[in-house]
């Protein structure tokens, strides 16, 4: 399964996805949503209900997508609403029961009333994929599925590239995000820990992450830019295109700020004597304004010193009167 390509079946709730882009300034391109899913694998299912006779303006452009259009007319005694909503969760649950080749579903709305739909789905074996307008997007319906992809988003890494989009904290942002996810995959995992493992796991913790969003067309990109800047470093993967990522082993900025402990653990005990651990994050970043151990993967202070004590580069003894670590140059 792991090398077939993904089979998906797109339901689209058009008047939510619609009437959220009118709101935000825009008409709805479902070229773009049909670009990003035939980029998972191969689309064989494509459906979209709503009042045609309410977004007539849209029929060309859903032809030339090959969507299926479903109608749900408008009639006395009966919400169009729920009954457009109703009738694509009964086709859903129905396919996902007749189409055991379907593996994907992707849900093209911000409404939560689907959310049981998605976790039902997801119950039956079938990744669920959300498609939704970020302001008109409820915020129960993300985390209820396996990924879900902004629209504004989708727009965004369509168009040209802008000077500037890669604010220094943005990349931060990621970068800790990323150096987090590997070193708990590290800690879990007995073998390589895989490019396509770490984005995995991140989008599991946050449907709604794309690294367009951080100036990046594609997520190769963005980890070469790491290994770049000396943060991660890459090796022979198991599949082209698939590197392994680990943490850089010597001359890397890890190393450099293990020996900045060292220098400023060493200088502190020159002063006085071997410091507490308590206080000594803030001494370092006297020295070294940008530090912090989170860049690394780490999730706390300790740990990173723990670290460094594993090395070599310090060590670290406990006080019973202080209550406390005491740090010394190794």
């Amino acid at each position: 399964m792991a090398n077939e390509e993904e089979r998906i079946a797109i339901f689209i709730d058009f008047e939510n996805l619609a009437l959220g882009a009118k709101d935000r300034g825009a008409k709805l391109d479902a070229a773009v949503i049909m670009d990003a899913l035939t980029e998972r694998g191969r689309v064989v299912v494509r459906r979209s209900y709503a009042d045609w006779n309410l977004f007539a303006e849209y029929r060309q452009s859903l032809s030339e997508q090959r969507i299926e259009m479903i109608e749900i007319p408008q009639s006395r005694g009966m919400q169009r609403k729920n009954a457009a909503d109703i009738k694509l969760a009964v086709d859903a649950v129905e396919l996902a029961f007749q189409r055991d080749f379907v593996t994907t579903f992707v849900i093209a709305s911000g409404d939560s009333d689907f959310t049981p739909l998605v976790l039902k789905l997801r119950e039956l074996n079938k990744r669920v994929i959300g498609v939704g307008v970020e302001g008109s997007t409820s915020q129960l319906l993300p985390g209820a599925c396996d990924e879900f992809l902004f629209y504004e988003s989708l727009v965004a890494s369509n168009a040209p590239p802008e000077n500037g989009r890669r604010e220094r904290g943005e990349l931060q942002d990621i970068s800790r995000r990323i150096t987090r996810t590997l070193a708990g995959l590290q800690r879990s995992s007995d073998g390589q820990v895989l490019s396509s493992m770490i984005k995995r796991a991140i989008v599991r913790k946050d449907p709604t992450f794309n690294e367009t969003d951080y100036g990046f067309r594609a997520w190769g990109e963005l980890i070469a830019n790491l290994a770049d800047r000396g943060i991660i470093s890459l090796g022979p993967g198991s599949a082209e295109g698939d590197p392994s990522v680990t943490f850089p082993t010597k001359g890397g900025s890890e190393e450099d700020s293990f020996k900045a402990l060292r220098e400023v653990v060493s200088e502190l005990t020159k002063r006085d004597r071997p410091p507490p651990l308590s206080g000594l994050k803030n001494q370092i970043r006297k020295r070294h304004p940008n530090f912090t151990e989170k860049d690394f993967g780490y999730g706390g202070f300790l740990q990173f010193v723990k670290a460094a004590a594993a090395k070599g580069h310090v060590g670290l003894e406990w006080d019973e009167d202080s209550e406390d670590y005491h740090v010394t140059a190794g």
